[in-house]
């Protein structure tokens, strides 16, 4: 190659989940037992065949292979209106969303609406790490907000606070959260809406996974303020909800006036969301509420059976946080980054997980464990070979 690469993304490391998989492919992990995947976080069950039918007639429909508008098709957008009316009490209108190639183009799509080069974005650690790999591509400046061990990484408010200026144009989060699973309390993200809203800043919320929070409450309440918009972008995978991951279903909702911004973008960048994937989005948001509530329950029940495996007596591996598709521990290897503890699992344990430090700095000392693809009769198994583990 002759010609120069933009230096932001040279700068960038290369994606630590395709990273691992690159050991993998390399044969990097004991022939005699069986690889055990703790490293991506997707659901391991087939989508409902309802949906799978429904989604085979459409290709009979001409329509099915032509464009939608940028924002996605209007029944689409009214029926997750209701959506979130049902989950969120939500004061929506079709304005409000655009259906997008997968939350990671709904996030894209926000930084680039909201940010110039240069500008600022508060993002709370653990952060999701094509959040901060996007961020550094466009210029944008993260402004970390340490974690906390001691409450399981749920930020104090004051903490994000002291970090905005007049380069700041928004605050940054997950809920629940990816890498630790931590759900954010409603009257935290309350207050830190309020936050926003006293410096004018936006709450980018990244809600993938909302789907799964254990029980089905509410998430939060901030859909409620007639005036949410005014501060409040939020994020969506319906990938991870109906199973659907391969079809990139995403959505993104944010006030009507920087939806009109956003659509100039979303013209350049991807024009719109395929139709099947907007009809696939619908048929879930209207018919599968119960399917929903079945593999979440499935979900939770899968991570208590780690947890209660996991933090048996005599394992070096310390349970920090978790909940649903995650468990956030400590390894027990003084001196050894997360990745390299990676490595060493994969190679001598056959165990594929992901390192601290790509969640962000100072966090070499951890491991993310993925339980979306683990069954649970594997569930035993994982736990023992990291239990005995040599430390």
């Amino acid at each position: 190659m002759k010609y120069r690469i933009n230096p932001l993304i040279d700068a960038v490391k290369f994606p630590p989940i395709s990273e691992v998989w690159e050991w993998v492919a390399a044969g990097r992990h004991p022939g005699d037992m069986p690889l055990i995947d703790l490293c991506q976080a997707v659901p391991s069950h087939p989508p409902d065949m309802g949906l799978v039918a429904h989604l085979k007639n459409l290709m009979d429909d001409p329509a099915t292979y032509r464009y939608t508008p940028d924002e996605g098709l209007a029944e689409v957008r009214e029926g997750l209106c209701a959506y979130y009316q049902r989950r969120y009490g939500a004061q929506m209108m079709p304005e409000h969303l655009c259906l997008t190639i997968g939350a990671s183009q709904a996030f894209w799509l926000t930084m680039v609406t909201l940010c110039r080069p240069g500008d600022e974005v508060v993002v709370v650690v653990p952060y999701y790490f094509d959040h901060v790999m996007a961020l550094d591509m466009l210029g944008i400046r993260s402004v970390f907000v340490p974690f906390d061990d001691q409450n399981g990484g749920i930020p104090d408010p004051r903490a994000l606070a002291s970090r905005i200026n007049e380069r700041t144009r928004a605050l940054l989060m997950v809920t629940p959260s990816n890498p630790t699973g931590v759900v954010m309390p409603p009257e935290v993200l309350a207050e830190i809406h309020r936050l926003a809203r006293k410096n004018d800043v936006a709450l980018v919320l990244d809600e993938t996974y909302q789907a799964f929070i254990p029980g089905g409450g509410r998430p939060h309440n901030l859909f409620c303020d007639p005036d949410w918009s005014d501060h409040f972008i939020h994020i969506a995978s319906y990938g991870k909800t109906f199973a659907l991951t391969g079809m990139r279903a995403g959505v993104l909702a944010a006030s009507c006036d920087f939806m009109r911004q956003a659509l100039k973008a979303q013209d350049t960048m991807a024009v719109c969301a395929p139709r099947l994937t907007q009809q696939a989005i619908l048929y879930g948001v209207t018919r599968l509420e119960g399917w929903v509530t079945a593999k979440r329950d499935e979900m939770q029940h899968r991570h208590d059976l780690f947890v209660e495996e996991f933090t048996k007596g005599g394992n070096p591996f310390r349970l920090v946080a978790g909940g649903s598709f995650f468990a956030w521990v400590r390894h027990p290897f003084t001196g050894h980054s997360g990745r390299q503890v990676a490595r060493l699992l994969l190679e001598e344990a056959g165990v594929l997980t992901l390192g601290g430090e790509v969640f962000g700095p100072a966090l070499s000392g951890y491991l993310r464990l993925a339980l979306g693809n683990i069954a649970e009769d594997r569930i035993a198994e994982a736990v023992r070979r990291l239990r005995e583990f040599p430390v």
